[in-house]
């Protein structure tokens, strides 16, 4: 299992485009992934599901931890975590 926690900084947060962008890379692995979104204390959600992505309520500034478990658990944490500090898909500000 690996972990990691990032903090959100699109201007976006997880909604909309940048949530549907996410859930699309993490569906492209095999391995079990979750979101967990450290400032409002919920429970992990299922990374590959926009519903529990969107429902996770993860704006810009917050924590959040995403945790894969599986055969590529590996590169799926690599390119999630590439992915969220790159902006998720929108331009980061500054």
């Amino acid at each position: 299992m690996r972990t990691i926690d990032q903090t959100i900084r699109n201007p976006s947060g997880l909604h909309a485009r940048p949530a549907a962008m996410f859930v699309k890379t993490a569906a492209g692995f095999a391995s079990r992934i979750t979101l967990e979104n450290l400032d409002r204390g919920t429970a992990p959600v299922d990374a590959k599901s926009i519903i529990a992505v969107m429902s996770s309520g993860v704006a810009t500034g917050h924590r959040v931890r995403v945790t894969a478990e599986g055969p590529d658990e590996d590169t799926a944490i690599e390119t999630l975590d590439a992915f969220i500090a790159s902006g998720l898909g929108e331009t980061l500000p500054g």
